[in-house]
């Protein structure tokens, strides 16, 4: 005789909720049968289980990809992008080793290669496999960054990615792809920027190759833009992309001011020049940064009552007494700055925006550095690693 099952105890089974039957006499052979027939039940309620969850699970895919589709297809594009480049790439020992790749490049992998290691020693950058490998860009550009600005107020346009949050660029990889988001930013009244970087980090996601046209700048544009990268790999604050920059531009400048000491000394050519170079620079943002406050005042100043073509009008007036104001500047290169500022006729807010985005709190992270640090640049990023782990 079978064990009997009343129907509140078959229903708790089902329900994976054992039941507890008063034991009662088996017939020799029964007991197995009965073990079989609820061993077997379970096992299709387990099969049952599973194709549910890939059921849901592909139902969570669908609406994502439905949802997110824009985000999804831009990933999946830059992703391409990214791993091209990867693929691509060569490791450095075998540049270095090939006759036909130029001697004086060679010169700069390996300064490259040194510049690293300091880097990681007296800096306190994350070590890394990064700057390991070269890519051959053939003189091309290779990624394409768009930002945006609204038109009468310093307020940047922001772009939500996945781990990132919320950016205020937008990197594109396809050429047509980067028109398109120019178009549609430029048909909703945002002034736009784009520019082809020299160089950019991914926070370690993938392996960075130095790309070949890296190597056509001086030994301190060099230094400051691979310890710039490094510093993202380093550090890095979700959904604070001006304080990320402002970081990344200070221990950048910073360390390619020490490094070149390190390696060439005070008195050496690469040296007077980065710091010349740095003269300039400075001169030029703080002239552009004041110059970003006097357009957030004329914006200001509007009552509501302007037409869009007065408020064109005023705005465009005020930009070119900027742009001609450079002349005025002392700066070493005056008309590379002049022709340079030209751009703001045609970015509008965005040219502008770009100096907030990396140099406005230059002031502020060195006047830290030095009085609470002693102007020690490896204790510094130590303790920003520090104060910003928790965020």
């Amino acid at each position: 005789m079978f064990m009997k099952y009343n129907k509140v105890n078959v229903c708790k089974f089902v329900g994976f909720v054992r039941p507890h039957p008063q034991p009662l006499s088996l017939k020799k052979g029964e007991g197995s049968l009965e073990v079989k027939y609820f061993v077997n039940k379970e096992f299709e309620m387990l099969k049952r289980g599973i194709k549910l969850f890939f059921e849901l699970l592909l139902l969570l895919i669908i609406t994502f990809c439905l949802v997110w589709n824009k985000l999804v297809i831009y990933g999946v594009s830059q992703g391409i992008g990214q791993m091209t480049m990867i693929v691509k790439a060569k490791p450095m020992q075998e540049m270095l080793d090939d006759k036909a790749f130029p001697d004086s490049l060679k010169q700069k992998l390996k300064l490259i290669e040194e510049l690293k290691q300091y880097a990681v020693d007296s800096i306190g950058i994350k070590s890394s496999n990064n700057y390991s490998t070269v890519y051959n860009q053939n003189n091309k550009p290779i990624l394409f960054t768009v930002t945006a600005c609204e038109p009468y107020a310093f307020k940047a346009k922001e772009w939500w990615f996945p781990f990132l949050g919320n950016v205020s660029y937008k990197g594109f990889f396809n050429k047509k792809e980067a028109q398109k988001e120019i178009r549609l930013l430029k048909q909703n009244g945002y002034d736009v920027d784009v520019y082809s970087p020299s160089g950019w980090s991914t926070l370690g996601w993938f392996t960075d190759p130095v790309q070949t046209n890296m190597l056509n700048q001086s030994d301190g544009s060099i230094a400051n833009l691979i310890i710039h990268e490094l510093t993202h790999g380093t550090i890095y604050i979700k959904n604070d992309v001006t304080f990320n920059e402002n970081l990344a531009s200070f221990i950048g400048d910073k360390g390619a001011e020490q490094f070149l000491m390190f390696k060439f000394g005070t008195t050496s050519k690469p040296y007077k020049d980065y710091e010349e170079h740095k003269k300039d620079s400075k001169l030029f943002t703080a002239y552009m940064l004041k110059s970003k406050d006097r357009l957030d005042s004329l914006y200001t100043s509007f009552s509501g009552k302007e037409t869009e073509g007065i408020k064109k009008t005023k705005k465009e007036q005020l930009i070119t007494q900027i742009v001609v104001g450079v002349y005025d500047q002392h700066l070493f290169k005056k008309k590379n700055y002049f022709n340079y500022s030209l751009q703001a006729f045609s970015e509008g807010n965005a040219f502008f925006m770009a100096f907030t985005r990396y140099d406005s709190q230059y002031d502020v992270f060195e006047k830290e550095y030095k009085e609470h640090y002693h102007s020690n640049l490896k204790m510094y990023l130590e303790a920003m690693k520090q104060k910003y782990s928790l965020r």
